[in-house]
């Protein structure tokens, strides 16, 4: 008898032990909604939207101004990464800590140009298209981390929608980014057409390279332009999209498999390659490009003021002259407190 009392005894003891246990682990999983009602204002319960712009040497203002449009229009928080070179970190970090974008919340991250040695093919046709920075957004998980998903800008965009708008579109599952269709936006295509802009694949990649045609991608298949990334950063490592990339570049400097002096741009081949078939496709509004194409060519103010985002890819800045629709973008440039970056301006 004794025995049996001992054992339940036992048993009894167990019992609390476990309903013990099961209480305690539910009280400790609830404090990420307890803790947050109770000692977190509704500000740092916010999901920051990680931003990436990079500033390079010569167009510091161009990030600038990019920076202050996605600041100034939007309520969410956003995290500024601003990728640089070594020499320009001083310099850009200065301008934004002594001017109206002192309140911006950043991190100022190095880019390494020695990742690419070996990878690019030298190519006089456009130098400028060979920049280091054009190439960060190739290496997004290596740069950003902690962010399951990331908006890539390049630097001479102005965005006049809210920011959150185009974080909060949806991927496609097994998308690792969302791109713009270079044939989704009906306004642009007698423009395209009038200056000669190539908007397919014909237009970038050489298909007079056994290599190229192996890839059973139609020449006529419609192009993106990697200017405005949505990233799925977890998609991004799962496919190791970063060696993919490094692979078809690898490959062009053996083999020239695309020209800047194509379509424009040893950054975008590598990405249309890649990505072909497997990408989402972003907002047209998202997108309004090819404002640097031509000094001659202009959009209606109407669109644009429909536009949520403006880019000026092509030889046409407007920091520099001549250049379209600069009044635009230079309502949202924050003069340099240094005085090293000046506008190029007709009076100047």
């Amino acid at each position: 008898a004794v025995f049996c009392i001992s054992v339940n005894q036992i048993l009894l003891f167990l019992l609390v032990l476990t309903v013990c246990v099961i209480l305690y682990n539910k009280v400790h999983k609830m404090p990420s909604t307890l803790t947050n009602e109770a000692g977190k204002n509704p500000e740092e319960m916010e999901e920051d939207i990680p931003v990436v712009i990079c500033a390079a040497a010569g167009r510091l203002g161009a990030a600038v101004a990019a920076i202050n449009s996605i600041y100034s229009n939007t309520d969410a928080n956003v995290l500024f990464y601003i990728v640089g070179l070594k020499n320009t970190i001083p310099h850009i970090r200065k301008w934004i800590e002594n001017s109206k974008l002192k309140e911006i919340k950043f991190k100022v991250v190095e880019f390494n140009p020695m990742v690419l040695k070996g990878k690019i093919r030298p190519d006089a046709a456009r130098p400028e298209l060979l920049q280091p920075l054009n190439f960060v957004r190739f290496y997004l998980p290596l740069l950003i981390h902690k962010h399951e998903k990331v908006i890539y800008l390049d630097d001479d965009v102005i965005v006049q929608g809210d920011i959150q708008e185009l974080f909060d579109m949806g991927l496609a599952p097994g998308h690792a980014a969302a791109f713009s269709d270079d044939c989704d936006l009906p306004s642009t295509h007698e423009m395209v057409q009038s200056v000669g802009m190539q908007n397919t694949y014909m237009g970038y990649l050489d298909y007079r390279k056994q290599a190229v045609r192996d890839l059973g991608i139609s020449p006529g298949t419609c192009s993106f332009n990697p200017g405005v990334i949505v990233a799925n950063m977890t998609e991004w490592k799962h496919q190791r999209i970063t060696k993919q990339l490094e692979k078809w570049m690898q490959r062009n400097v053996e083999e020239n498999l695309y020209s800047s002096t194509l379509g424009g741009g040893v950054a975008i081949s590598p990405m249309l390659i890649v990505f072909h078939g497997k990408y989402s496709t972003i907002n047209p509004l998202w997108h309004v490009r090819h404002l640097g194409w031509s000094p001659d060519t202009r959009y209606s103010e109407h669109f644009l003021q429909e536009a949520k985002l403006l880019h000026w890819n092509g030889r046409y800045k407007p920091w520099d002259y001549p250049s379209d629709h600069s009044d635009i973008w230079e309502n949202w440039f924050v003069p340099d407190p240094s005085g090293k970056f000046k506008l190029v301006r007709p009076n100047s």
